[in-house]
Parts: structure tokens; C-alpha cells; sequence
């Protein structure tokens, strides 16, 4: 009778259990996919906005001192961003605050409003992990359980903001552990991120199509180019991440009123532009990212990304790297096509992704990402490219509370 009553007894925990995880999975899929929705909807619009009114350019250092204002008085531990998130997985102090995901859709609006060179990824996990907090103590989740709900948090604003579920359930598990996984919680996370990708199409939400026109057959010549490549595109996240930290740093540094620091980046992002008058580095960039899969792009563009995306980031405005980390990738792979002799759709999808590998130490998510976006014919090329490009970034990356091991 008692191995009949534990048995029951064990039957009906797991059955609650799954219970529990499937209704926080369809709660949290829905309320990411939903703020993803609408944070996309809104920037499509100010970014339009922005187009057929150029002047709206001059008012960047304006916005900036007003993202520096809000954070720097409203802020509290929502200044951490992303990394936030990172350190209460790992040392949990309080449930983040659900004012990070406002604040960092506000500051992002504005930044793309007013033409900073910034990206979504950032503002889609902020959103999904300060959302899907709110529900641990509704739910009286212990301290394990609240670590799945953030994964599932981050998991479902990265897919519903880039279209890609299964990386964003990788991207999710990756960002807190280089070079281990937990997949405990990956069902959970991989429902979520599914629910979250559906239901922000279901609004009317539609992502940008990639087309690689050919990928070589695989041989051993093409391999060691793709391996070249790789290396290359590690080497630029290097110097990415350098970039950014340089510029933040000195900012950090050389001004002391925090809300002055985008005000100022704002002025030099403007200097900038005016020296170039190239467009092209304005807000996400997304045109030029899909021109690179069929025009060779030349060597100056993804060098002058960094830089526009540097002192964007760098000074303090809002968005996120991995937008900007795409356009990088796509036109420096574009420009390398062209001497690796190697078709520029194929170079420039492997530059997408890669770089975005060395930057973020989610090697996984991006080669899954590649299949997802670009087809399974890029499979074996996106992770050998991608693997390389992660392990020659080493311990440079952009997310600073991530764990070694």
C-alpha cells in the first residue's frame, strides 16, 4: 500500500508540476510575444518618422539627456540592463523590477527616434526577464524554478523579436554559462519561446527575409575558407567589444553627470555624421544588412558601424548590440566574399551570425539561428564559422556578468 501511495503521490506532483510549467510557459509566451509586438509596431513607426523627417537627427543629443535623466533618477538596478538579469540567475537579491522593461522601451523608441545607431535584442530580454519575474512570488516559485522563469523571460523576447524560437530558447540558456548548459528547464523555455514567436506574429508582426541565393556544396577548400572567415569575424568581435568599452569607459570617467554622457555622445555621433553624410549607419540598418546578400560591401562600412554603434551604446542610449552585431557581420562577410571567391549571399550570412557568436558567447543559438533565417544548407558552415569566431573572441563579450568555465 505504501509504494502504491508514493507512486500515486509522485504521479499526481509530476502531474501539477507540468501543469504549473505549461500554464507559466503560455503565460509568459504570451505576454513577451505581446510587448515584443508592441515594441516593434512602435519602432517601425518612429523609424519611418525618422526617414521623412531627417531634421529629427539634431534632436539626438536631447533624447540622450533625457534617457540619461530617467535612468539616472528613475532608474535604481535597471541601469544594469541585461546584465542585471545575468546576476540575479546566478545570486538572486530581489525580483527585477518590472520598471526595467518601460524604461528600456522608452529609451530605445527615443534612441531610434532621433537616429542612434542601436539594435532590439536588448530591449526584447530586458522586457521578457523583468516581465516574467513578476510571476515568482505569484506563483511562490523557490529559487531553481525562478531561474527557469527567467530563461523562459529571455528566451521568449529574444524569439519573438528576431523570429527564431529555437535560437532564442539556446540564446537564453547559453547567455548565462559559457561553455556549459542547463537543460533542465529547456521544454518550458522552448514552449515559451515558441508561444512568444506566434503570438507576436498573430498581431501582425511580420521580421525581415534573408535569401542565401547558393551554398557551396561541402569540400575541403571551402571549409578552409569558411575557417579564414571565422577567424576574421572573431577578430571584429573583439574589436567591437573593445570599441564599445573604450567609449564607455572614457565616459564613464571624463563625466560625471550621468545624464550629460548621452547628451554628449549625442554631439559626437552627430560631428560624426556629418563628416561621412552616410545614412547607412542610422538606426538598425536593416536595408544595408540585406543589400550585403547581394552587393559586395566595401571595408569602411562594417568599421564605421562599429564606431556609429560605439558611441551610441558606449554613451548610454538604449537598444541592443546584436542588430548592429548582424549588420558588422553581413557586411564585412560580403566584403571578404569577394577575395575568398565565395558566393556574397553565403559570406555575408556566416558573417551575420558569427560575429554575433564571438560578441556573445552563444555559439549554439547562432548557429540555429542561421538555420532558421537562412535554411539547413548553411548548417555545417554557420558552425564551424561560428565556433571558430566564438573561441577566438576568447573571454571578450559584451555581456559582463556572464560565467566562465
Amino acid at each position: 500500500m505504501n509504494t502504491v501511495k508514493k507512486t500515486t503521490d509522485f504521479i499526481f506532483y509530476l502531474s501539477n508540476k507540468s501543469l504549473l510549467w505549461g500554464i507559466l510557459s503560455l503565460t509568459i509566451g504570451c505576454l513577451t510575444g505581446s510587448a515584443s509586438a508592441l515594441f516593434l509596431f512602435v519602432l517601425e513607426k518612429v523609424s519611418y518618422l525618422r526617414l521623412t523627417h531627417p531634421m529629427l537627427l539634431l534632436g539626438l543629443p536631447i533624447g540622450g539627456f533625457l534617457i540619461g535623466f530617467l535612468y539616472h533618477y528613475y532608474g535604481g538596478r535597471a541601469n544594469n540592463g541585461n546584465n542585471l538579469l545575468i546576476q540575479e540567475y546566478h545570486h538572486p537579491v530581489a525580483k527585477v523590477p518590472f520598471k526595467m522593461a518601460p524604461l528600456v522601451l522608452v529609451g530605445t523608441w527615443v534612441t531610434h527616434l532621433f537616429g542612434g545607431s542601436a539594435g532590439r535584442e536588448g530591449t526584447a530580454v530586458q522586457m521578457g526577464g523583468a516581465i516574467a519575474d513578476q510571476l515568482t512570488p505569484l506563483f511562490k516559485l523557490n529559487t531553481t524554478d525562478r531561474q527557469a522563469i527567467l530563461l523562459m523571460g529571455i528566451g521568449g523576447g529574444f524569439a519573438s523579436v528576431f523570429g527564431t524560437p529555437l535560437a532564442g530558447a539556446l540564446f537564453a540558456l547559453e547567455l548565462m554559462v559559457v561553455g556549459r548548459n542547463k537543460y533542465t528547464y529547456i521544454l518550458p523555455v522552448l514552449l515559451t519561446t515558441i508561444i512568444s514567436h506566434y503570438v507576436c506574429l498573430l498581431w501582425g508582426i511580420t521580421h525581415t527575409v534573408y535569401v542565401v541565393d547558393f551554398v557551396p556544396p561541402l569540400e575541403a577548400l571551402t571549409l578552409l575558407k569558411v575557417g579564414i572567415a571565422g577567424i576574421l569575424f572573431g577578430l571584429t568581435a573583439i574589436l567591437f567589444v573593445k570599441s564599445t568599452d573604450t567609449i564607455t569607459h572614457f565616459a564613464s570617467t571624463s563625466i560625471s553627470y550621468p545624464p550629460l554622457r548621452p547628451f554628449f555622445g549625442g554631439l559626437l555621433f552627430l560631428l560624426l555624421f556629418y563628416l561621412i553624410r552616410d545614412s547607412r549607419f542610422l538606426g538598425l540598418g536593416v536595408e544595408t544588412i540585406v543589400d550585403s546578400f547581394t552587393t559586395a560591401q566595401d571595408s569602411s562600412v562594417f568599421l564605421l558601424k562599429i564606431l556609429f554603434t560605439a558611441i551610441t551604446l558606449g554613451a548610454g542610449f538604449k537598444g541592443g548590440e546584436v542588430t548592429p552585431l548582424f549588420f558588422i557581420g553581413a557586411t564585412l562577410g560580403s566584403f571578404l566574399a569577394i577575395y575568398l571567391q565565395l558566393p556574397i549571399g553565403f559570406v555575408a550570412s556566416l558573417g551575420f551570425v558569427a560575429v554575433f557568436a564571438g560578441a556573445t558567447k552563444t555559439p549554439l543559438a547562432c548557429v540555429f539561428m542561421s538555420t532558421e533565417l537562412f535554411g539547413s544548407e548553411t548548417l555545417m558552415y554557420a558552425a564551424l564559422c561560428c565556433l571558430i569566431a566564438y573561441f577566438i573572441s576568447g573571454k571578450h563579450g559584451i555581456y559582463k556578468f556572464q560565467l566562465y568555465l
